[in-house]
């Protein structure tokens, strides 16, 4: 049910957690050398890497997996429109995966942090911005469905 404004707050959700994909997340810059290492949810490493750079110690990996995870529960939250209490609960596994998401991207950060060892602090970029706001997003989505699960309850009263 599309029309619903919860369906269009999760499908604008799931559509933000896939489009994280593809954005950066962290970037960092040393201007000396000119160096940048970029975090996004698939890799974490130089922009442009000469011979001698090292390899980052691990592969931001979870970062993506927990975004497509919460895409589809957003997809299948949708579609759980008959049952509010259930999408009542999935919409709370998804305040915990996106959650962990922007905790994957602080952590991951932190490392690029250390690839460059200069006193600057690097910058989030449009996709952590985006899984913020898709956490709002979803807070609004949980919002209107219980406020539908209030609206039938006080019909069923007046029955």
């Amino acid at each position: 049910m599309i029309q619903r404004i919860q369906s269009v707050f999760l499908l604008l959700l799931a559509l933000g957690m896939l489009s994280l994909l593809f954005l950066p997340l962290w970037s960092k810059t040393d201007p000396a050398s000119q160096q940048t290492v970029v975090l996004t949810a698939t890799h974490l490493g130089y922009q442009h890497a000469d011979a001698g750079m090292s390899v980052p110690p691990a592969s931001p990996w979870p970062i993506a997996a927990l975004a497509v995870a919460s895409a589809a529960v957003a997809l299948l939250e949708i579609f759980q429109f008959r049952n509010r209490f259930n999408q009542l609960k999935l919409g709370m596994l998804n305040i915990l995966l996106i959650t962990a998401t922007i905790g994957a991207a602080f952590y991951y950060s932190g490392i690029g942090e250390q690839m460059l060892n200069i006193k600057i602090p690097g910058t989030f970029e449009a996709g952590f911005y985006i899984a913020t706001l898709c956490l709002l997003l979803n807070l609004l989505a949980s919002r209107f469905i219980r406020q539908d699960e209030k609206l039938v309850r006080s019909m069923d009263r007046l029955r």
